[in-house]
């Protein structure tokens, strides 16, 4: 086996915009384009600030009932690394542009047939910002 590459240019840009148009959605709430982006498994993964979620149905119903995403919601620290073109993962830093709380997000990317699925999520917040 040999070592897949690690951020061809075009791979990266296609994890980029799939996590851009992610973002978006997040922000915009909404719950169809939210639910598209998350591999419709059993295995699918989420654990939250509040809540672990297990399957792509059990995070879809959270979507539902959670306080959405504001406007003022600002990312930092993004890295996007792809491992040959078809794994990626995602971290970044946020802020929801009403209290000094830092939050982090993790996400793992797979390229299926259909296009990239977040397979794993991860959202946590931190109290004090730090370096």
């Amino acid at each position: 086996m040999t070592d897949p590459i690690v951020n061809a240019p075009d791979t990266v840009a296609s994890v980029k915009y799939a996590f851009e148009t992610y973002e978006k959605a997040l922000i915009d709430n909404k719950l169809d384009i939210l639910d598209g982006y998350f591999w419709n498994s059993q295995f699918t993964v989420r654990f939250g600030v509040a809540e672990n979620l297990y399957g792509a149905v059990a995070i879809a119903a959270y979507r539902r009932k959670c306080q959405p995403v504001g406007p003022g919601r600002t990312l930092h620290n993004t890295v996007i690394t792809t491992f040959g073109d078809s794994f990626a993962t995602v971290s970044t830093q946020f802020q929801d542009g009403e209290t000094d709380q830092v939050g982090r997000q993790m996400q793992t990317w797979v390229r299926f047939a259909e296009g990239w699925k977040v397979v794993a999520a991860h959202v946590s917040v931190m109290k004090t910002p730090s370096a």
